[in-house]
């Protein structure tokens, strides 16, 4: 389950309830697109957005409708002993694996990143991925840092930002870090925009916000890097620039969330407030890249 795409679904909201029901629409669309793993409560799924105890109801409604495609659930919290009694929840629910970001108010130095991992998956049953993301967590990772974090048990797969876009430098980015660490552990590249890239240098998985909400098209790019298509995967990729240089400008959760409310996948505002979606003016500008790209699945 750590290859191929992992595709990361919003969390949709209703009246600042979780719309469940718009959550199933979006679940039965990666089980038909026959993602290779579905992963609640990601950044896409704005997972620091919600509590405890709406985070458990998103796990156990994922499982429960994924079919049998394997779930990974988002741990990620402030406090170790939340963190804990997140994972505790997602494992009770029947998660396959779940993920882990070191999400911060105070600045963490690597001691207390390697103690949280430490921490956390001695109390595992079931393997555990590595989100760097740096951009939001504001945790930079260093190659050694991943080689002291990816001996721990449990850990299966690394969660990186995005790779440079020069083939040659993203594939010496992608041997690097397999230097330092267990061949046993993936990596999983994210950041939509150098996915394919990442795939043709030699990443084993994409950790993907646009899979999941439009699986079928993330699963072409995906499945030409793996069949040795690279061409193919790089010009999927590059057909969807428009719609890249969104997420550039806008971040890509608030553009998956404005596309998913223009195909009427999920309702308007289905964003956790105060965060509002895009204005009237950036939206127009996702529905016409929408149109212009036939982005419909």
């Amino acid at each position: 389950m750590f290859t191929g795409l992992s595709a990361f679904p919003l969390t949709p909201f209703r009246d600042d309830t979780f719309d469940e029901a718009a959550y199933a629409g979006l679940i039965r669309r990666l089980v038909a697109a026959e993602v290779d793993s579905i992963t609640a409560l990601g950044s896409t799924g704005s997972y620091m957005y919600l509590s405890r105890q709406e985070r458990a109801r998103v796990a156990r409604a994922t499982v429960q409708l994924a079919e049998g495609v394997p779930v990974m659930v988002g741990i990620g919290a402030l406090r170790t002993s939340l963190v804990q009694r997140l994972a505790d929840d997602a494992q009770e629910a029947g998660a396959s694996a779940v993920l882990l970001a070191p999400v911060t108010y105070q600045k963490l130095v690597d001691d207390e990143v390697f103690a949280l991992f430490e921490d956390v998956s001695a109390g595992l049953s079931v393997p555990l991925v590595v989100y760097d993301n740096p951009g939001t967590t504001h945790v930079t990772f260093s190659d050694d840092l991943y080689a002291r974090v990816a001996a721990l048990p449990r850990v299966a797969s690394i969660k990186i930002p995005g790779v440079p876009a020069d083939p040659v430098a993203a594939a010496s980015r992608v041997s690097g870090i397999r230097d330092y660490i267990p061949e046993t552990v993936t990596i999983g590249v994210s950041g939509d925009a150098s996915a394919a890239t990442g795939l043709n240098a030699g990443c084993d998985a994409w950790y993907s916000a646009i899979g999941g909400t439009l699986p079928a098209l993330a699963q072409r790019i995906t499945r030409a890097a793996s069949t040795g298509h690279a061409a193919d995967a790089r010009a999927a990729s590059e057909r969807l620039q428009p719609l890249w240089a969104l997420f550039a400008e806008y971040g890509s959760l608030r553009v998956i969330a404005a596309v998913a409310e223009h195909l009427g996948l999920v309702a308007a505002g289905c964003l956790p407030r105060p965060v509002l979606g895009l204005s009237d003016n950036s939206r127009a500008q996702v529905i016409k890249v929408v149109a212009e790209l036939q982005l419909r699945d």
